[in-house]
């Protein structure tokens, strides 16, 4: 087992905590990443777009002049799609463009993501993060104090005061471990864990 060294908001020292191999230091494969980090996106798309087909077009049902004896084309119904108003042809309809990977899958580019913070020292290990009041101004200093420019962190337990402290800085994005995926955690390059989220996402991982 690896451990890192856990720290106060103060940025001091105050202990150390074991981290399993098999979830913090996995060969990471770029491949896998990407996969996971498309199938995220996918399922983020709305997908919500369509067109009026000709059954979806209200009206068109009275043919608009006889079949013979007027000289013009043939036509069946006004909402043709060759007629103004008419329907559309082979046009987008409302879909879901997400895709499934197999759990196991999912698991592993998870572990992937956790083990190429830890290895490139972008994963920071504290004791607690915890704010007696919502203030923008604290956090600011808290995470200056960390040495933080742009992280996800994550919490064991749900603190209302810091996740509304750091809504409105730039760059930060508070979660809980469940809540936790592979494109969060590539998208911000610094990762801050409590000690209590390190043994969630151990246990989710097993």
């Amino acid at each position: 087992m690896a451990n890192a060294k856990v720290y106060d908001q103060n940025r001091k020292e105050v202990g150390e905590i074991s981290l399993a191999d098999d979830v913090f230091q996995v060969e990471v494969k770029p491949e896998l990443l990407h996969l996971a980090v498309r199938s995220h996106l996918a399922k983020l798309r709305a997908g919500t777009v369509g067109v009026k087909t000709r059954g979806l077009v209200s009206g068109g049902g009275k043919k608009p002049w006889r079949q013979k004896g007027t000289g013009r084309a043939r036509a069946g119904s006004s909402r043709s799609p060759l007629w103004r108003s008419g329907a559309v042809v082979h046009g987008p309809q409302a879909r879901s463009y997400g895709f499934k990977i197999n759990k196991q899958v999912r698991k592993l580019a998870l572990k992937m993501a956790l083990s190429s913070r830890f290895t490139t020292d972008n994963l920071l290990v504290v004791d607690q993060l915890r704010f007696d009041e919502i203030k923008t101004k604290n956090f600011v200093a808290c995470k200056n104090t960390l040495g933080l420019k742009k992280a996800l962190i994550v919490v064991a337990e749900k603190d209302t005061n810091l996740a509304l402290s750091a809504r409105n800085v730039p760059g930060f994005l508070v979660l809980d471990p469940q809540s936790v995926n592979v494109y969060e955690i590539l998208k911000y390059p610094q990762m801050v864990l409590d000690q209590g989220a390190v043994a969630v996402l151990q246990e989710r991982l097993k």
